[in-house]
Formats: structure tokens, C-alpha cells, sequence
């Protein structure tokens, strides 16, 4: 038997309460809105191992199409448990970074969002500017702005 190959990472998942802020604020920052539908019943639930579910989902998709981010909402059953306030040292999800091309700027955009800086705008050698910040619900998001051609892969391979 052959054996099995990874092709692609095809999505994320998030679970959000509020499907329609989370696609605009995801928006904003550059994705596209891929498809929106309600994913529901027992066959649903044999994946998740939740039973009977309900689910609206919205499929986002960044400017290169190689990578989605699946925004969730639980219709049913309910949501049972929160970590999106969680710090960025705790198990489980720890956040999603985006490489972007004018930090600044993107930052100043999603202020109306309620987006908050974690710490400090900080650069990484002179490879990246990059922060996290606390986006829509509370969600962490890392933002990297790449200042010349080499990246961090290039450090790692090298080392």
C-alpha cells in the first residue's frame, strides 16, 4: 500500500459568535468571503462527534487562494466553553498570523473594529515589523509586515 501524502493545509477553523462582524473584520484585513451556508444535521455530527448540529459557516479565503479560514457559528447545540481571551501561553489555539503589507496602516483600519495591540509593534531583525492584537471577539491575531526578502524560514533553514 502507498502511502498517504499531506497535498495542502486546506483551512482553520473558529468558532465565532457573531458570523457577520467576524467576515467583516476578516475582510478588512484582506481575505475573501468564499461562501456562506448552513452546514447542518446528523452526519455533521458524526464528524465533530457532537450529534445532531447546525452550523452556519462562512468560508474565507486569502488573496492567494491557497488558504481558507472557516468562520463557525453553533446554531445547536450551543457554544459550552470560551478561550478566546485566553493568553497567548495557554494550551490549545494559540492564534493565526497574517503577513501583510503596510502594518501600519492596517492597523489604524481595524481600530474601528475594536482591535487592540497585545503588546508592542516590535521588528524581528530586519526580516519583519509584527504584533499581535486582540481583533473581533477577543480573537488573537498576529500581523507581520515583511521589510526585505529574506524570512524567518530562511533563518531556520540556516541554522
Amino acid at each position: 500500500m502507498t502511502k498517504s501524502k499531506l497535498l495542502e493545509m486546506h483551512n482553520v477553523g473558529i468558532v465565532v459568535e457573531s458570523l457577520d462582524k467576524a467576515v467583516s473584520f476578516f475582510e478588512e484585513i484582506g481575505l475573501t468571503l468564499e461562501g456562506r451556508m448552513v452546514v447542518a444535521g446528523e452526519w455533521a455530527g458524526q464528524v465533530t462527534g457532537l450529534g445532531n448540529q447546525e452550523v452556519e459557516i462562512a468560508m474565507m479565503v486569502t488573496p492567494d487562494g491557497h488558504t481558507r479560514l472557516e468562520l463557525s457559528k453553533f446554531l445547536s447545540p450551543k457554544t459550552i466553553a470560551d478561550h478566546r481571551t485566553a493568553p497567548v501561553n495557554s494550551l490549545g489555539y494559540l492564534r493565526i498570523m497574517f503577513r501583510v503589507d503596510n502594518l501600519d496602516e492596517l492597523l489604524s483600519r481595524l481600530t474601528k473594529y475594536g482591535a487592540k495591540i497585545v503588546g508592542e509593534v516590535v521588528q524581528f531583525e530586519n526580516i519583519y515589523r509584527l504584533c499581535y492584537i486582540r481583533g473581533v471577539e477577543g480573537l488573537l491575531i498576529g500581523l507581520a509586515e515583511q521589510l526585505g526578502s529574506q524570512t524567518a524560514t530562511d533563518i531556520l533553514e540556516n541554522t
